[in-house]
């Protein structure tokens, strides 16, 4: 935890304890070690009197103690919500910086001092109270998931080429058919591939089986003589790259945008996590339940994985349309007789 070491002991076991005994993602752990240095810097700031153009980045936070922590109140609290929704800059060094971050970043943030105080409260027992228990998340807009249609998918596909086309062809099978995130991709090992299945670790080092049909299963096999020719600095990979190393998320990401453009897809509006959305839309619309497609997602929640059933379902357009009264429409006739 070295690099932790601008923060307080405190802070450094409660992220110790999340990496070591819950075993969140180092990406998950970050953005604790993010959003908990910000809050006590802007309590810090709010607590000393401070000039008031002192960068929040500027102020130490190592030596706040627990005491300090046990006086933070609910009302403090809503004094760094409110910072962040009203006066946060991600540049203020911009020549025009814009003020105040987004719900959902915000909610990130309250999130995080909801796990922070948990572990105060509960798990440790450090504290008493706990000031945001009560606190409510702000609310989101919520958007449904974007996501490639049948027609485009197959576009995606027919349009794999250059000097990696097998590897990439398998790639987008893999996001296509068994909607894995791109850290499990590149997590994957040989090992981890079987007849009609794939052993997936997913967040929090879960795992789980992800079965795929026989047209994956044709591409793995085609990738695979290729890889078994070559030699990586991790031989374990499933995936390599040209470097020799093991295929890394920002390789996944580039060969995904470019297939994209190669199909004639807007790359802006696609990325490998809409082939994720593709491929759990493309189960519910096939008929599976959704409590299938969270297994298969590795979904913690199932209110995260209903967000997909926006779908149209085929059968229910038909029988709409079935209905006689469906074809009625006096829209043409006058109204003014």
């Amino acid at each position: 935890m070295q690099r932790y070491s601008d923060c307080p002991q405190v802070v450094r076991d409660f992220l110790v304890y999340h990496e070591t005994i819950k075993g969140q993602s180092q990406r998950t752990i970050s953005e604790y070690y993010l959003d908990l240095r910000m809050f006590l810097r802007f309590m810090q700031l709010m607590r000393n009197d401070m000039p008031i153009h002192t960068r929040l980045d500027d102020i130490p936070i190592k030596d706040i103690d627990l005491e300090f922590i046990r006086d933070i109140t609910t009302s403090d609290i809503y004094d760094f919500l409110s910072y962040l929704a009203n006066d946060r800059t991600p540049d203020p060094d911009a020549a025009v910086p814009e003020y105040g971050i987004s719900p959902a970043a915000r909610a990130r943030k309250l999130s995080a001092l909801k796990s922070f105080y948990k572990y105060l409260t509960v798990r440790t027992k450090q504290l008493v109270k706990n000031p945001v228990a009560d606190l409510e998340y702000p609310k989101l807009r919520k958007s449904l998931p974007k996501y490639l249609t049948f027609e485009q998918s197959s576009a995606l596909l027919q349009a794999v080429s250059g000097q990696n086309q097998t590897r990439d062809y398998a790639i987008l099978m893999l996001f296509l058919n068994c909607g894995i995130r791109r850290s499990e991709l590149v997590g994957l090992n040989l090992t981890d591939i079987y007849e009609d299945r794939i052993r997936v670790v997913g967040k929090g080092n879960k795992e789980r089986i992800v079965y795929f049909g026989s047209a994956c299963r044709k591409a793995i096999d085609a990738y695979l003589v290729e890889r078994n020719k070559k030699v990586l600095s991790d031989n374990r990979a499933l995936f390599g790259s040209r470097d020799g190393n093991r295929i890394s998320v920002t390789a996944v990401h580039r060969l995904v945008k470019k297939a994209l453009l190669q199909a004639g897809l807007d790359s802006t509006q696609f990325s490998a996590h809409k082939l994720r959305h593709t491929a759990a839309t493309m189960m519910l619309s096939g008929g599976v339940d959704v409590k299938t497609v969270q297994e298969v997602l590795g979904h913690e929640n199932l209110n995260t994985t209903q967000i997909y059933t926006h779908i149209e379902n085929t059968e229910l357009k038909i029988a709409a349309e079935a209905n006689p009264l469906s074809k009625l429409d006096f829209t043409d006739s006058d109204e003014d007789e």
